[in-house]
């Protein structure tokens, strides 16, 4: 018979199953968070308007500064590993340099 461990987590039980559950969901949050920011960059590629528009830039380094925050807080209160939360952020720069490199190779 399988039992789930159970753990006192600020005076709530919380079961194994319950941690993992919240951690799928965090990331999952955090994922789409980056797609949105992402389909701002492919938007930005597909018409290859100057991403030194001040307003784009100001748009872009909002959106990337909100979702980096919101990885480390999920990462702090132990939601998501550190190492996917930079991939998320790794993958977004990426995508901001080959904007960046098609509008100067234009």
């Amino acid at each position: 018979m399988y039992r789930m461990k159970t753990e006192w987590i600020g005076g709530i039980s919380v079961t194994s199953e319950m941690r993992i559950d919240h951690r799928e969901k965090a990331y999952e949050l955090l994922r789409k968070d980056a797609e949105k920011i992402a389909q701002l960059i492919k938007v930005q590629m597909d018409n290859l308007t100057m991403p030194q528009c001040p307003l784009y830039e100001e748009v872009l380094d909002t959106q990337m500064f909100g979702l980096s925050r919101e990885i480390e807080f999920a990462v702090r209160l132990g939601l998501v590993d550190e190492a996917d939360g930079k991939t998320l952020i790794d993958s977004l720069e990426k995508e901001m340099s080959t904007l960046h490199d098609a509008f100067t190779n234009k």
